[in-house]
């Protein structure tokens, strides 16, 4: 068999784990992978190539994809479902492997029920994909956001200031609310919980009246917070509708709203691409092994349509369409106990 593997959407760390997986796997069944070029454009433009053992033996620590990516839909494209079919014949496709999240494996979904022989793998560092307990890329985004609480800890204290540092969320706060809690962030901001800015603000005078020197603000892109005029997020529409959430500026809107609330100076930082790139952690790699290896069994036992995910500490197949029903937001118990685990005022 030929199987074609492509990543789409935006990148993070194990992504490469799952390639290599899925090469891997396949050479041990005598079966070719074929490597798509830049997620679903490539599948619309037919641009593949061969992937050898030797070429991803060593790809498991690195960040990003080898395959490259974007966000081209099919849907938007002229005739692109009729091309991405057709390449399934230009490329002599017997299979496809889509890595993404809800827009890449969506359209994975719609072509498997439209008779094409698709399976998928959950990659999201926004965690938000439903069905599955963790997406590859997620702990490693949470880890860069610790790394940035520690640092941003040592220049607040020595400052005496607020920072505010706005991490990658658009509708889901998972990346927040554990990135912010093994940071030791005094308040996490998501966009499952809506918030004043008058309540934030009491909470940072009331930490500055107790002799704490700072206080550091966990803040989700897509979160809501009463008393803040924010942009509405614009600029340049993907493929899929979303706009770029940076455009907002809720960081800068909210540390320039908190030094004028409570006298204390407050800064804020996006934390923006660094959450994606870089050396993935042991957990995306792993997951991305298990997933890619378990999405090339998929394949071999020819049940398309379906998409590996972890579930507790077991790795299972379900439906894409199952995958893609919802976006998968933060329990608020989980938040809130986050969020209570600050140093008492």
């Amino acid at each position: 068999m030929r199987i074609g593997v492509l990543t789409g959407g935006g990148d993070c760390g194990g992504l490469n784990a799952a390639i290599r997986a899925i090469v891997i796997r396949a050479a041990h069944s005598g079966h070719t992978i074929v490597g798509v070029q830049d997620g679903w454009a490539g599948m619309v433009e037919a641009r593949g190539e061969p992937l050898s053992v030797p070429a991803v033996a060593g790809i498991s620590g690195l960040g990003g994809t080898i395959l490259g990516s974007s966000r081209t839909n099919p849907d938007k494209v002229p005739n692109g479902v009729e091309r991405v079919r057709a390449t399934f014949q230009t490329l002599e496709l017997d299979a496809l492997i889509a890595i993404g999240g809800d827009d890449t494996l969506g359209v994975a979904a719609k072509l498997a029920a439209a008779g094409l022989p698709v399976v998928g793998v959950p990659k999201t560092m926004d965690n938000d994909l439903s069905a599955t307990d963790a997406c590859i890329g997620f702990y490693t985004a949470v880890e860069r956001v610790m790394s940035a609480c520690d640092d941003l800890r040592t220049t607040a204290d020595s400052h005496h200031r607020a920072l505010v540092l706005e991490v990658m969320g658009r509708h889901a706060g998972w990346v927040a609310t554990f990135g912010g809690l093994a940071g030791g962030a005094d308040v996490i901001l998501v966009p499952e919980q809506r918030t004043k800015l008058d309540e934030i603000a009491t909470r940072l005078r009331a930490r500055r009246d107790a002799g704490y020197s700072s206080s550091l603000v966990v803040v989700a892109e897509g979160a809501e917070i009463d008393g803040i005029e924010t942009q509405t997020a614009a600029g340049q529409v993907d493929a899929f509708g979303h706009a770029q959430m940076v455009s907002r500026g809720l960081g800068e809107a909210l540390a320039d709203a908190l030094s004028r609330a409570t006298g204390i100076e407050s800064r804020a930082m996006v934390l923006g691409h660094l959450q994606r790139g870089g050396p993935p952690t042991a957990f995306d790699r792993i997951l991305g092994a298990r997933t890619g290896a378990a999405a090339m069994d998929l394949v071999l036992a020819g049940r398309f349509g379906m998409v590996p995910v972890l579930r507790g500490s077991e790795i299972v197949p379900v439906p894409l369409s199952e995958a893609v029903a919802a976006n998968r937001t933060i329990p608020l118990d989980l938040y809130h106990l986050a969020d209570a685990l600050t140093a008492p005022a």
